[in-house]
């Protein structure tokens, strides 16, 4: 579960600007708290701001530690993207830290990088009394880097090769170390899993490709698809996988021989289409007792007479697609213990829809994950869903750079308003628009 996470000088963060699921001081909806190895980590969090504040910004900082650490290699954007409205801030590295439980340790990854050059890291387990080292990177001047192992690291022969042959000045060692199978980096390999695999990103470009393999392959999420499509009112009465053969459902070129002969050479896999393909439908295709078939969603509706009609992915609404794209993220979320992190959680859903839907995962006193998102929409401000520590803000102080704080700051009492709070400026990050009624756009009509 994700604890904590710092940026600074990228994007829009300058200093240091740290973001964290700790509870505060409020006592209700205790429910919203997971107990773990003796920590209290919250469930969820909604972060506000005007457009341009910095809420992606922050989503697109914790997406860039996921690319360092499963890749191996920097993303060319934090050589490009530090923080710009201030000319010191170009010959200072980005910085980068995440705090997260898993397998029952609190384990903190930190990483500074300058012009393409891992200068510092370090990754160590939290502890009661006190931290416990795991490694630590330095590099001089002259791109020279060494590691220090913890205490009970014998292996100085390993170390060595580490040193000299091994670590390049590009490379973050957290993923090197995980690609060597030595007793001594389990936590390594457990702090990889949890980064890789644990933090799910979703942006207004996500498109799931393999929801319908999902479907295929798991009686239980269809089942729970089928309810949640169904119940929205979308007009969908169940859902259906259709199985075509894939020379049938598309003409030959290379991609799709490309993608034939890589499911003949590895039968036990499904290949997602990317959304680009056929006009964004959820498509798998697979092999399926030594024939290749194309599984692709249909979506009956009732029609007059309770008939049942067919509609394709194409034909349904924007907002209809998305909800269908949310199912795989909330049967994980009550399923898994994972981290759900949604940009503009809103887009193109109804404000009812969104705000069932989130109080639903509110409510519910069984779930297992972690949601986090960004939105604007300002009927969730509603303390029978969040908890005051589960609101946050985003708002560019006169420098332009995004501060991130938690209404909890505020000290609200819980019959409080605060939808109404926001809305007239109590808490800040709102758009500014004091200068707007001057502006006299009539100057710029075209003569008629």
């Amino acid at each position: 579960m994700l604890i904590r996470f710092i940026v600074k000088n990228l994007f829009s963060f300058k200093e240091e600007t740290e973001f964290n699921l700790l509870p505060g001081r409020p006592t209700r909806l205790n429910h919203h708290k997971y107990e773990r190895n003796g920590l209290s980590i919250l469930k969820q969090t909604a972060i506000y701001g005007a457009n341009g504040s910095g809420k992606s910004n922050l989503v697109k900082a914790i997406a860039a530690l996921q690319q360092i650490v499963t890749t191996g290699t920097i993303p060319y954007t934090l050589n490009t993207q530090k923080f710009k409205l201030a000319k010191s801030n170009a010959e200072k590295p980005v910085e980068l830290g995440i705090e997260f439980l898993c397998n029952n340790a609190i384990y903190f990854y930190t990483v500074s990088i300058n012009n393409g050059i891992i200068i510092d890291e370090y990754f160590g387990e939290s502890g009661v009394n006190r931290d416990k080292l795991i490694f630590k990177r330095a590099t001089t001047i002259n791109k020279i880097s060494s590691v220090t192992f913890s205490e009970d690291f014998e292996n100085q022969a390993l170390k060595d090769v580490i040193e000299k042959s091994l670590m390049k000045p590009q490379q973050p060692l957290f993923s090197l170390l995980n690609e060597i199978n030595d007793d001594a980096f389990i936590d390594i390999k457990n702090g990889f899993n949890w980064i890789s695999k644990k933090i799910i990103i979703m942006t207004p470009e996500t498109h799931p490709a393999d929801i319908a393999q999902t479907l295929d392959a798991n009686k239980e999420f269809e089942k729970f698809t089928s309810g949640m499509m169904s119940s929205f009112s979308t007009g969908i009465t169940n859902l259906r996988l259709e199985k075509t053969p894939v020379d049938e459902r598309f003409d030959t070129t290379k991609e799709i021989e490309e993608m034939k002969a890589y499911i003949v050479n590895n039968p036990d896999e499904a290949v997602g289409l990317p959304h680009t393909f056929n006009n964004d439908a959820p498509i798998t295709v697979k092999d399926v007792d030594g024939e290749i078939l194309v599984l692709e969603l249909v979506f009956p509706h009732k029609g007059e007479k309770n008939e049942s009609i067919d509609f394709q992915y194409s034909e349904l609404s924007d907002g209809t697609k998305r909800l269908l794209e949310y199912a795989p993220a909330f049967y994980h979320l009550i399923n898994e213990d994972c981290t759900f992190i949604i940009d503009e959680m809103e887009r193109s859903l109804h404000p009812t829809i969104i705000k069932e839907l989130i109080s639903k995962f509110s409510h519910d006193e069984h779930t297992k994950g972690q949601l986090i998102f960004t939105t604007h929409e300002s009927n969730l401000l509603d303390q029978d869903i969040f908890r005051t520590d589960e609101i946050w803000f985003a708002e560019k102080g006169n420098d332009g750079a995004t501060k991130l704080y938690s209404l909890s700051d505020f000290k609200e009492h819980n019959t409080i308003d605060i939808r109404k709070g926001y809305l007239t400026g109590r808490y800040g990050a709102i758009p500014f628009l004091g200068n707007l009624h001057d502006l006299n756009w009539n100057n710029t009509r075209e003569n008629a």
